[in-house]
């Protein structure tokens, strides 16, 4: 199989919801393959469908002063914060593809969402930062040891609609942890969030850039769910063919 992937750098939240669904509408009409789109945004909060606005912590004036938005999404999930250092990730993938995990006539959301996870481990691993999944939590954990408690290093939510899926994954890399603070991520108030500039040892690995994050992010995904990766130059070769 055969996977486009566009690097769009950093772009505001609402432009990159607007490419989303325009590439949905192509790809549940077949006119074009499977896509993952990588990126960072400005900063942004967004309400999942299973958001309660309460666990927005700042009030309207703070986050107008700091010139963060809200948008409410169809994605999954709880509240999620996006900023500056951290990778996003949104697959739009058609689920009756033929993948490792697939056991019917197309991919389940689940199995999606867990191999979502591995890729992301394996990305983390590369890095000599050592990660898993918490039963009952979604996204990517931090391994707990002696008195320290599992933290959350990448966070996932997603939307499939006619059997292809939409918004996707955000690994911490290096954001400033600080922003967390205006949320309680995902709805969970009893665990810590952290970032691979947090959990690196440098002694042994070098932090990477965003750039190299970014390769290593798309190569472990490629890996897991069974593609061929191939690099476009922009979202507009993808729509022209």
């Amino acid at each position: 199989m055969l996977l486009r992937l566009v690097h769009l750098g950093r772009i505001d939240y609402a432009a990159a919801l607007e490419v989303q669904q325009q590439l949905v509408a192509l790809r549940q009409q077949q006119r074009i393959g499977d896509v993952l789109l990588l990126l960072e945004h400005p900063p942004v909060l967004t309400l999942g469908r299973n958001a309660h606005r309460s666990n927005i912590l700042a009030d309207d004036a703070t986050l107008a002063a700091r010139g963060i938005t809200v948008h409410t999404i169809n994605r999954g999930g709880d509240v999620t914060y996006h900023g500056p250092g951290q990778l996003v990730g949104y697959p739009i993938l058609d689920l009756r593809g033929d993948f490792p995990a697939r056991r019917g006539p197309h991919l389940g959301a689940v199995e999606f969402v867990r191999m979502l996870e591995e890729s992301l481990i394996r990305a983390c691993a590369d890095y000599g930062v050592l990660t898993g999944r918490i039963v009952g939590r979604t996204g990517v954990w931090t391994l707990p040891g002696g008195s320290v408690p599992p933290k959350k290093i990448a966070a996932i939510g997603v939307h499939i609609a006619r059997g292809v899926t939409s918004h996707g994954f955000a690994w911490n890399l290096m954001p400033d942890l600080r922003d967390f603070s205006l949320i309680v991520p995902c709805g969970i108030s009893d665990a810590a969030v952290t970032s691979l500039e947090e959990e690196i040892d440098t002694r042994i690995h070098a932090m990477p850039t965003m750039e190299q994050a970014t390769h290593a992010a798309a190569r472990n995904f490629a890996r897991v769910f069974g593609y061929h990766p191939l690099w476009a130059d922009s979202v507009e070769e993808l729509m022209t063919g």
